[in-house]
Parts: C-alpha cells; structure tokens; sequence
C-alpha cells in the first residue's frame, strides 16, 4: 500500500509563504486523487485543495487565489504553495489520497502525522 507522508511546515509570518510537500512511497498514480487537508484546534478537518491524476485543481473559497497545489509525477510527490498567508490559515495540515469521491469527503480510515503550520500576525 503506497504511503504518503508530509512535510514543509513551520512558524512564518502573516503574508509570508510556504511550501508543503507529500511525498508518495510509491507510483502518485495509484491515486485517483490527492487532497490537502488541514485542522484547527477544535474544528473539523476540512479540505482545502485537491488534484486529479489529471491534473485537474479544485480549492476551498478560503484559500482560493492564496494556494496552488501541484504534482510532480518523476518525484511521485504533489505540493501546496502557499502565500499571502494568515493566522487562520495556522493548523496542522494533511494529504491523503485515493478514488476521487473519497478525497472530496475526506472519509479515510487512516491519516498521517500531518505538518505544523504557524502564522503569526
């Protein structure tokens, strides 16, 4: 079963950028899709981007225009650029993968450890 794990979180300030990454144990392909997830302390986990093994994109209002998620298939790793960042953007943030209507719910059976992001105003 192909992994995915990641990485690229941190502490930056608000309007400032970074990159998360999801790097697959195996083939990005044996993704229908990916999504990027994030959590808040005491809210839902919600998805906040998503992409196709098309390559075709879709973003939650709130990060519309702000994030931009990506895949490299040779590094069978997908990204999220993020900028113009704001302290609500500040949860623990997650990829997961699979058939696509399971990534527009969100209903896996097992998450990763996610990355930190902090955005200080």
């Amino acid at each position: 079963q192909v992994q995915l794990v990641e990485s690229g979180g941190g502490l930056v300030q608000a309007g400032g950028s970074l990159r998360l990454s999801c790097a697959a144990s195996g083939s990005i392909f044996d993704f229908n899709g990916v999504g990027w997830y994030r959590q808040a302390p005491g809210n839902q986990r919600e998805l906040v981007a998503r992409i196709t093994s098309t390559g075709t994109t879709n973003y939650a209002d709130s990060v519309k225009g702000r994030f931009t998620i990506s895949r490299d298939n040779a590094k069978n790793t997908v990204y999220l650029q993020m900028t113009s960042l704001k302290p609500e953007d500040t949860a623990v943030y997650y990829c997961n993968g699979g058939r696509l209507t399971r990534v527009v719910s969100g209903n896996f059976d097992s998450w990763g450890q996610g990355t930190q992001v902090t955005v200080s105003s």
